[in-house]
Order: structure tokens, then C-alpha cells, then sequence
């Protein structure tokens, strides 16, 4: 089967460099009409050029297909609806979002000051909300819509220095595994990658080498196939670098049942704990929480 992205219309925010660059790439050489945003800044978030979405649109163009620039920044409400309105007025609707925009400013959590916190989870919790909200009336509307969500190992694991980062990126699983449900019935999948690549984030983090083995269109194969037409999962996290492709789960042990008619004692959990803790026949994952409270009284 070969994938085509004809007649529809993305936004993928970051779009001018790495993985957004990437991204818009891919999509728009199988027929993807594409909204290229990106506001120019550092990787920090500061300054801004218009330069760096204009030569991704000229690429896109020089190769025979159709794309617009955007320069606004996610972290703001009314830039969030400008990209919206840009795809619209520009291609006629919005089919796709891939929320990818971000920025760093690692220190650890004793150095690092509130606004730097505050900083890093507008531009990539709350930005990939605003975009998100934006687009999401027109997809019900048109009951259909394909939305990627940027997850990162430092939220699903955790890495030194990024608490801001890393509270955002597991920001986004809470995200997607509610808007799963509500856009279901209108036909919208809403999913998460997690990247590993060689962008100019992790400049200087690896070695040469390496950065260049995790080239940023290793992980595009991933991220377009959640965008297609033919992606029938929803509220999954999907981890991507290097040609390597996994599913990702938060997963539970087996447990321990402990005193169901009177209240547990801390010395009855301390005495259960290995039991609690044994990660042997790890159950099921849960997709709900309806599914979490059946299992928290024995139903399933």
C-alpha cells in the first residue's frame, strides 16, 4: 500500500528546522497541502526570524508542492487560532495538526528559576492545548481529524536536568489519553510520538556519530502514518529514532490485595511491599479510568 496525503491539509508547528522540518517534508511529497509554522526563535525561545519557515515552504514548493508560512508562537492563544485561520483561508480546512514546537532551558530544579519553568510548559503543553483547541471544532465538524502530540523519554522516564521539559512532555499523555475519548465518535485519532533524533537540541549531548545515525527522518515514517487515513489507533505513544519503532505502555503489577473490610495499616503495606512492587505477570494496561476503578475493586 502506498500512503498519499492528497487533498488534505496539515499544520505541523516547528516546522523549520529538525523534526518539524522533517515532518513537513514527508507529508507534503505525498500531496499534503501543508501550513509551515515556525516563529524563528533559539532553542531557548528567544528572538525570532521569519527566515527559517520560508525556506521550508521554498523547498516544498521547488519540489512541486503547496505550503504556506506561519510565524506564530504556539504559547499564544490568538497565534494558535492565526495558524488555524492561515489553513483554512489558505487550503480550505484542517485535517491534520502535528503539535512538534518546543524549546529547552535545562538546569537542575535547585538552579533553575519559576519562569524558566513556566516557560518550557506554555511553549510545549500548553502551545500543543492552544493549537489543538483551535483545530478541533473544525475536525468535529467535518468528522475527521488526525492530531500528534510530541511526548519525549524525559517525560515518560525522566533526564537530568529537565524537570520543566520532562513535566510537559508527560504532560501530553494525560492530554491525549482524554481527548482519545471525546474525539472518537467524530473520527479524530489523537496520538503521541516519542522522539530520539539529531536535531540542534541535542547538539553537543552525543556524539557526532550518533547524531548522525538519529537522522530526523527516521522518525516522519512514524509520525505520518498517525496522520493517515488509514491509522485506526488512538491514545498511543509511539517511540521513534534511529529505524527503530516501538509501542510504549505505563503498564501495572499484579498487586497485592491486602484487607478489603478494615482499613490497611502502613505495616500492612510495608509487610506487601514486595508483592506490590514484583513487576512478574505485570497486568494488563488500563485504558480508562473506569477500567482503573474496576480493576481497584476486583471487577476485572
Amino acid at each position: 500500500m502506498t500512503f498519499r496525503f492528497d487533498n488534505r491539509v496539515a499544520l505541523v508547528t516547528g516546522a523549520g528546522v529538525g523534526l518539524g522540518r522533517s515532518h513537513a517534508l514527508l507529508l507534503a511529497s505525498r500531496g499534503a497541502k501543508v501550513v509551515v509554522n515556525d516563529p524563528g526563535v533559539t532553542t531557548d525561545g528567544k528572538g525570532g526570524s521569519s527566515a527559517v519557515a520560508n525556506q521550508v515552504v521554498e523547498e516544498i514548493k521547488a519540489a512541486g508542492g503547496q505550503a504556506i508560512a506561519n510565524y506564530d508562537s504556539v504559547a499564544d492563544r490568538d497565534g494558535a487560532n492565526r495558524m488555524i485561520k492561515a489553513a483554512i483561508d489558505g487550503f480550505g480546512k484542517i485535517d491534520i495538526v502535528i503539535n512538534n514546537a518546543g524549546i529547552l532551558r535545562d538546569k537542575s530544579f535547585a538552579k533553575m528559576e519559576l519562569d524558566d519553568f513556566d516557560t518550557v510548559l506554555k511553549v510545549h503543553l500548553l502551545g500543543s492545548v492552544y493549537v489543538t483547541k483551535a483545530a478541533w471544532q473544525h475536525m468535529i465538524d467535518q468528522k475527521y481529524g488526525r492530531i500528534v502530540l510530541t511526548t519525549s523519554g524525559s517525560g515518560l522516564a525522566g533526564n537530568y536536568g529537565q524537570s520543566n521539559y520532562g513535566s510537559a512532555k508527560a504532560g501530553m499523555i494525560g492530554f491525549m489519553n482524554n481527548l482519545m475519548m471525546e474525539g472518537a465518535k467524530y473520527n479524530i485519532k489523537i496520538n503521541c510520538i516519542s522522539p530520539v533524533a539529531g536535531t540542534r537540541m541535542t547538539e553537543g549531548l552525543r556524539p557526532e556519530e550518533m547524531q548522525k545515525k538519529l537522522d530526523p527522518a527516521q522518525v516522519s515514517p512514524a509520525v505520518a502514518w498517525l496522520c493517515s487515513e488509514q491509522c485506526e489507533v488512538t491514545g498511543e505513544v509511539i517511540a521513534a529514532g534511529g529505524g527503530y519503532y516501538s509501542r510504549v505502555k505505563l503498564v501495572k503489577t499484579k498487586g497485592a490485595i491486602l484487607n478489603t473490610n478494615k482499613i490497611n495499616t502502613i505495616e500492612d503495606f510495608a509487610a506487601a511491599k514486595d508483592r506490590i512492587f514484583d513487576m512478574t505477570g505485570a497486568a494488563p494496561y488500563l485504558r480508562t479510568m473506569d477500567d482503573e476503578t474496576r480493576k481497584a475493586l476486583g471487577l476485572v
